[in-house]
């Protein structure tokens, strides 16, 4: 079924003030603000602005009333990623056999509607609060119905897709979730890896990533393992309250220069290891960017058969140590770093003793 998913349309995260977080992503991550829906444009439960680079669309909400229960969502959850949106070629085709797979209907199909035309929505929950909307676009020429063009632009920084999203799920649940995206989406195991892939001394984890037949669409689901002391992942849902989305990876053909225009903006990543570049030169073998610049930059590099990759992670973006952003470079990798994990979960492990987490 995964042929109906186009690609992702949009993903959209509630937040405490949209007008500062959109100022945010745009002065820190370089996006263009395109649109905008609020009481001025006749929304009056909710305001939204809409963040565009390349390929890749965020929307950003608040609830000014007191009263709307997206302020429960707020209490509950801090910031974060509320609708993870498909576009898609059959609407009903997809939400039909969706929920005849078992998926929890959000809301049925509906046509939205405005003076350039018209959209087809429906929604289905996913894990935790997280929510998939399937969009059906036709010929509609802006964003979606309701929403204003109001341009205030960016200085982009070389991201130009959403290479994929990562959950993170309960202890044990994950091979449910895995089911699920098979089930309802038609979304397939692509790769597996256990807690003897992603541990070190304290913690560990283990991840599924489901994803669509031309790797358009990537979800890594993630899940807590025993170690001596908290997992990252159970240390997400406990700030959390509930599973949900861990982070974004935005895909850029130039790291170097992302990562460059990223840290000059103010953007805070998480450090890399002492010794890490002593040996990775090693194992991952010859790549085309400069060494001195990948190491000056703290960017990490993993290989498989296919090729290598570039990455790099931010420190959560707000004060809860839930959502973050990986910047990511794909030079034949297909994979998701598995080299890194022990160098990443140091860090990470750093990180939650600082916060007494650990």
């Amino acid at each position: 079924m995964s042929q109906s998913l186009k690609r992702i349309h949009h993903v959209e995260f509630v937040v405490g003030n949209a007008k500062q977080a959109a100022f945010f992503y745009r002065k820190g991550f370089g996006f263009d603000q395109v649109a905008y829906r609020g009481p001025e444009t006749g929304c009056p439960d909710r305001v939204s602005y809409v963040l565009k680079q390349e390929d890749v669309f965020l929307v950003l909400t608040t609830p000014p009333r007191h009263d709307d229960p997206l302020n429960t969502w707020l209490a509950l959850h801090g910031d974060g990623v509320r609708d993870v949106a498909f576009e898609v070629t059959d609407l009903d085709e997809t939400y039909g056999r969706a929920v005849a797979a078992g998926a929890v209907s959000h809301s049925d199909p509906a046509e939205l509607s405005d003076e350039q035309g018209s959209v087809s929505v429906a929604v289905i929950k996913a894990y935790g609060e997280v929510l998939h909307s399937f969009v059906k676009r036709g010929n509609y020429p802006g964003f979606l119905p309701g929403f204003e063009l109001r341009r205030l632009p960016g200085t982009p920084v070389g991201i130009n897709c959403i290479d994929h999203i990562v959950a993170n799920v309960e202890d044990r649940q994950m091979d449910r979730w895995v089911k699920w995206y098979d089930d309802t989406l038609g979304l397939s195991r692509f790769v597996s890896y256990d807690d003897k892939d992603i541990s070190t001394e304290f913690t560990a984890l283990r991840s599924t990533v489901v994803a669509s037949g031309d790797l358009n669409i990537k979800f890594p689901i993630n899940e807590p393992a025993d170690g001596r002391k908290k997992s990252q992942i159970q240390e997400y849902i406990e700030a959390n309250l509930a599973p949900g989305v861990q982070h974004l990876a935005l895909k850029t053909d130039n790291i170097l220069e992302t990562i460059a225009k990223l840290r000059a903006n103010g953007v805070d990543f998480l450090p890399v290891p002492d010794g890490y570049y002593d040996t990775v030169w090693d194992r991952v073998g010859e790549v085309a960017e400069d060494r001195d610049e990948v190491r000056r930059l703290g960017i990490l590099v993993d290989h498989d058969d296919d090729g290598y990759l570039l990455q790099l992670f931010t420190r959560p973006l707000q004060d809860r140590p839930t959502f973050s952003i990986e910047i990511i470079q794909r030079a034949g990798s297909e994979s998701f770093g598995k080299g890194n994990f022990k160098a990443l979960f140091v860090t990470i492990e750093q990180e939650q003793a600082l916060r007494g987490n650990l």
